[in-house]
């Protein structure tokens, strides 16, 4: 019976070896698509709900429509349609005002520009964006980090600032709530916590050494007990009371710049905190509102009455919207619904910030192992070109960050070279740093073409 049984189990495993073998010996030959191998590592993947009602509502035929109200309807300025929207072509044309104050402030070395730059994981940690500010910065002047949430995901890995956060916050942000308690921020996100605290320290990144004036916004409420106390550096202490009468707040924490800052909040709960603001007053400023897993569909929902009040403190001439990464690899090359959906955002952002350009950064590339071999994912191509075309029907600038970091093939030589990770998708410290000044030298490009017309 024994010697039976060992028989038995001795065929089943030579057959199981034997159907592995012909398996991996044939594969070779079956549809490339059948056995697909992801190389993404997707633990932290957060994939923003519009996207994904988006595409089950049969690839989103009806674009979003978007509640808006009639007082915050802003005149545009007839849009034509037939222009390569591209910076380096007739696009540097979509970006007129913003180039007008940059020459302003390249002749005066004086006055104020702000840039406001949407983006997802790729710009997780200020990569890319903290490298766009510094080139900015060491070109047209301006100190500060800019704008910085009350968190993130990042936060304990952003370089451009130390960032530590109590756990007793309460965070809803538009890639994973609908109805909110309190109207988003600029960021998406609104934070909420009757007696929590938030820690900056300022880092080494050039221009961005100091805390630089540093203010608090924060909503609207009919709570009129709360206050902060804030530590600036080692030995400043004071109080202050928060008024929150308006629809959006602020509040100066310090009278000069410092190097550390703790904000301690006291019967604030019912109070919406957006974040805190770092920046000198002067040069070029750009803050990063990038957030994981953002397709950019969500920013379809800022409000624009909240959003035009942001915009009268902070004072915004480009918008820029990098996205991509969350929006490739869902079994189409058709890319119609993002197309007509991003078009209804881009005309949202324009009633949320009516004095701003807008610039269009396309997907960057990605590989997929195709045919045993790291290959150029086709949605890449498909992508870029409906950014391109809503940059086009929108009157934005366009950059092809695709084109422009090597076209075909390119991330695969990205990754040899150490310049991004080997889920074939994001950059690294290095890559972003190059990628960044890719995108500064379009912008640039533009700028040139502009001063070549206007001279």
């Amino acid at each position: 019976m024994n010697t039976s049984n060992n028989s038995y189990f001795g065929k089943a495993i030579l057959f199981i070896v034997l159907s592995i073998a012909i398996f991996l010996l044939c594969k070779q030959w079956l549809p490339k698509r059948l056995f697909p191998e992801n190389v993404v590592a997707t633990e932290n993947i957060i994939v923003d709900s519009l996207m994904l009602n988006a595409i089950n509502d049969t690839m989103a035929i009806e674009p979003i429509k978007l509640p808006v109200k009639a007082d915050s309807i802003q005149q545009v300025e007839e849009i034509d349609t037939d222009i390569d929207p591209t910076l380096k072509g007739e696009g540097y044309q979509n970006l007129k005002r913003f180039y007008e104050k940059l020459h302003q402030l390249e002749q005066t070395q004086s006055g104020k520009i702000r840039i406001g730059y949407f983006g997802d994981s790729m710009n997780d940690g200020d990569f890319i964006v903290q490298d766009v500010r510094s080139e900015f910065q060491k070109n047209y002047g301006g100190h500060g980090v800019g704008y910085v949430a009350i968190s993130s995901l990042s936060a304990a890995s952003r370089g451009s600032i130390s960032h530590q956060v109590s756990k007793d916050w309460t965070t809803q942000s538009f890639v994973k709530v609908k109805k909110p308690r309190k109207p988003f921020g600029i960021d998406g996100q609104v934070f909420f916590s009757k007696s929590g605290w938030v820690k900056y320290r300022a880092q080494s990144q050039p221009y961005s050494t100091e805390l630089n004036k540093p203010i608090l916004i924060y909503g609207k409420s009919n709570n009129h007990n709360a206050s902060v106390t804030i530590r600036a550096d080692k030995d400043s202490v004071s109080t202050k009371h928060l008024n929150p009468s308006h629809i959006l707040n602020t509040l100066s924490l310090t009278s000069s710049d410092v190097k550390s800052l703790q904000v301690t909040f006291s019967n604030a709960d019912s109070i919406p905190i957006y974040g805190f603001s770092f920046d000198d007053g002067k040069g070029v400023h750009v803050d990063n509102f990038s957030m994981r897993g953002n397709s950019g569909l969500p920013l379809s929902i800022l409000s624009p009455s909240l959003m035009n009040a942001f915009d009268e403190i902070l004072g915004y001439d480009l918008i820029i919207l990098q996205y991509g990464a969350n929006v490739l690899g869902y079994g189409s090359l058709n890319y119609n619904w993002y197309e007509k959906n991003m078009t209804t955002v881009v005309n949202n952002l324009r009633q949320c910030f009516p004095n701003a350009d807008i610039l269009i950064i396309s997907t960057a590339d990605k590989a997929s192992k195709i045919e045993q071999e790291m290959k150029t994912d086709p949605a890449v191509t498909a992508l870029a070109k409906a950014q391109k075309n809503y940059a086009r029907k929108t009157g934005s600038g366009y950059i092809n960050l695709y084109e422009t970091m090597g076209g075909n093939g390119s991330m695969v030589k990205w990754v040899d070279n150490h310049l991004a990770n080997k889920d074939y998708t994001h950059f690294n410290g290095s890559g972003s740093k190059k990628v960044a000044k890719l995108i500064y030298d379009e912008i640039d490009k533009g700028f040139q073409k502009y001063k070549q017309k206007i001279e």
